[in-house]
């Protein structure tokens, strides 16, 4: 990896070739903190995630604090991204743990400022991946506008991984005003979704060694703040609860908020959106489009008054060309979900039990 080369008829000591990532594999010394971490670090995390902030090279980034209004408060949110597999129809790990911590800070009515990234390599893990990873990471920064501005790198020996976890933290800002929280909702509030679900899911399932099958469907992933300061401009103070239905689908997102705001909930089975693949597919594996993973929609609850403008806010917007009406908030003091079916009765939307997509997000 290093040694003498001759430069202009001198010897120049410690010339160090350059990371091969074509062929080359992460190793234990990539994670020691000496020459093989440095270079690691510059040749491939300083050039892709390059800015000003990164740039000072410090074990933190220096910043001055962001200039409040009155009234406006700053968010942290952190997640950790342990998809398999890595790669698959739509995104990877690497634009999910960006979209994913970016999606938190919007849950809460916050404009993204920052994100920080942690990453624990295995040993053996091929370079060229990590750097598509990276990259994959980078670009999706870039687009959503919210840069990653320090990090960590750590490696665990062969065997004790999974060839990659992310973690991310972002900061960001609610503006005066902005008052979104699960506890929130109230009863006659109406339930909005911003698209079609399951996508994400289904396209992770898919490439799974045991279960993989032929499909168009590709991951749903985005970055949703935009979405959401077009919703927030368009109905002030008409937002009361946001969550984006990762891990558990919309069924059990819609039962955090339910028990966190002390009433129920029924739902029109019909008035859903699921893409024919996505029920197809479901209904091949046995599985609930409800409990399917998302990484690109949202769950609004929206006080009734404001439900049409709220609409077409989400609807002018890319990510939120499917909107539609979902439900809407009951008093129960059980806190149940339930949903009319499209033939007329009515069944509980329980908890997910168990695992049933798992490493998804």
């Amino acid at each position: 990896m290093s040694g003498n080369v001759m430069v202009n008829g001198s010897v120049k000591k410690d010339y160090v070739r350059p990371l091969d990532f074509k062929n080359g594999r992460v190793d234990m010394n990539h994670g020691a903190g000496g020459r093989a971490a440095s270079q690691l670090i510059e040749e491939l995390f300083l050039k892709a995630f390059d800015n000003e902030l990164l740039r000072q090279g410090n074990d933190g980034a220096v910043f001055a604090p962001p200039a409040l209004d009155a009234g406006a408060r700053l968010v942290m949110a952190t997640d950790a991204h342990v998809v398999s597999p890595l790669f698959f129809p739509g995104g990877d790990v690497g634009c999910l743990s960006v979209h994913g911590t970016v999606n938190d800070l919007a849950m809460s009515g916050a404009t993204p400022l920052y994100l920080t990234a942690s990453f624990i390599l295995e040993e053996g893990f091929p370079l060229a991946d990590l750097r598509r990873v990276v990259e994959s990471m980078a670009a999706a920064s870039r687009e959503a506008g919210v840069p990653i501005v320090t990090g960590d790198t750590k490696v665990v020996e062969r065997g004790k991984g999974d060839g990659v976890f992310i973690s991310t933290t972002g900061l960001g800002v609610v503006a005066a005003g902005v008052d979104i929280g699960g506890a929130n909702a109230r009863v006659g509030d109406v339930v909005l979704l911003s698209g079609t679900i399951g996508e994400h899911g289904v396209a992770v399932l898919s490439q799974r060694e045991s279960l993989q099958f032929e499909t168009s469907i590709a991951s749903d992933t985005a970055a949703l703040h935009t979405l959401v300061a077009a919703m927030l401009a368009a109905v002030p103070g008409a937002v009361r609860v946001l969550r984006d239905p990762t891990r558990g689908g919309v069924a059990t997102t819609l039962n955090e908020i339910a028990r966190q705001s002390g009433a129920g909930m029924v739902l029109e089975e019909a008035a859903i959106p699921v893409l024919p693949q996505v029920e197809a597919a479901c209904e091949l594996l046995g599985l609930d489009p409800l409990y399917i993973a998302n990484e690109g929609k949202l769950l609004a609850v929206c006080a009734p008054e404001h439900e049409a403008a709220a609409l077409a806010a989400m609807r002018a917007h890319p990510l939120g060309a499917h909107a539609a009406r979902i439900g809407v908030v009951t008093a129960d003091p059980h806190h149940f979900v339930q949903m009319n079916t499209r033939f007329g009765g009515r069944r509980m939307v329980d908890w997910l039990s168990g695992e049933q997509l798992p490493r998804i997000c």
